[in-house]
């Protein structure tokens, strides 16, 4: 497994064979946990083509396990990453944590993907 990211509040792996582990750890860590798998069902159900899919929730070790949606991105304009975000609104989540580091791109189809939902917001319907 490579090791994508380990802070106070998660580590993050990539397996071999793709798959994506993520271990919620630290300060509200299973808050945390609960609305990132909450988000993540939810943008499943809408079919979001720009997420990463939940395979695996262990909801005793507070881990998940997701499809990988890519590499990090390096360089992104200011102009594209908030046309990202806005596209993920159309979706009723909004992110809550706007940065470059929460967009991959996905070579196989050339698409920029969002990751890291334990902070976004499930926005309400408008009636």
């Amino acid at each position: 497994m490579q090791e994508v990211k380990d802070t106070l509040r998660a580590s993050v792996y990539v397996t071999f064979d793709g798959r994506v582990i993520k271990q919620f750890r630290g300060p509200r860590a299973s808050e945390r946990f609960a609305n990132e798998v909450r988000v993540l069902e939810e943008l499943e159900r809408k079919a979001c083509p720009f997420v990463p899919r939940l395979l695996e929730v262990d909801r005793a070790q507070l881990k998940i396990v997701t499809t990988n949606c890519g590499s990090r991105v390096e360089h992104l304009d200011q102009k594209r990453q908030d046309e990202i975000f806005k596209e993920l609104e159309e979706y009723g989540v909004r992110h809550d944590d706007p940065d470059k580091r929460n967009v991959t791109y996905r070579s196989q189809d050339g698409r920029f993907c969002l990751i890291d939902f334990e902070f976004a917001t499930i926005l309400e319907k408008n009636n």
